[in-house]
């Protein structure tokens, strides 16, 4: 039985929100919200500077080699125009290249695609979001590892 109180006739469900709580800390989101009826419980904290500061470097160094962010420099013109035709993160998460550990990845560069076949999974919230190519073509280049956290339109995969 959980322990509920009347603020203002909303019966406020406190180990609702404690769970809330709890999913903000595990997947570093800032805000939750659900709606049950009428009855609406919004969770949300502030982000100091800090760890967000701390988070950023930790993603970027084992990000680096797949991000090629060293590749633009020295090839120069191909890497620009690679990217234009990416498919991004529609969503902050952590991508996973096959449907399991183990498995065969769903797709790798020189293969070719058509629209609606998945290309990789981006796992926010403990919910698994396929990424679809938009258009048929041939994966040129899949820029991200697996199990690396992503950002919103962050590029994942170019298909050409």
């Amino acid at each position: 039985m959980t322990k509920e109180h009347d603020h203002g006739g909303m019966r406020v469900d406190i180990e609702l929100v404690r769970q809330l709580a709890a999913v903000l800390d595990e997947t570093q989101l800032t805000e939750v919200e659900v709606e049950d009826g009428e009855r609406r419980v919004r969770v949300a904290r502030t982000v100091t500077a800090a760890p967000a500061m701390h988070y950023a470097p930790a993603a970027p160094a084992p990000a680096a080699a797949p991000a090629a962010a060293p590749a633009p420099v020295e090839t120069g013109s191909p890497a620009p125009a690679s990217h234009a035709n990416a498919v991004k993160s529609p969503m902050v998460g952590t991508v996973y290249l096959a449907a399991e550990p183990g498995a065969k990845p769903f797709v790798s560069a020189g293969q070719k695609v058509n629209a609606g076949d998945t290309l990789l999974i981006v796992e926010a919230m403990k919910v698994m979001n396929p990424i679809v190519a938009p258009s048929s073509g041939t994966v040129s280049a899949v820029l991200v590892e697996n199990g690396q956290p992503v950002e919103f339109d962050q590029p994942l995969v170019v298909v050409e």
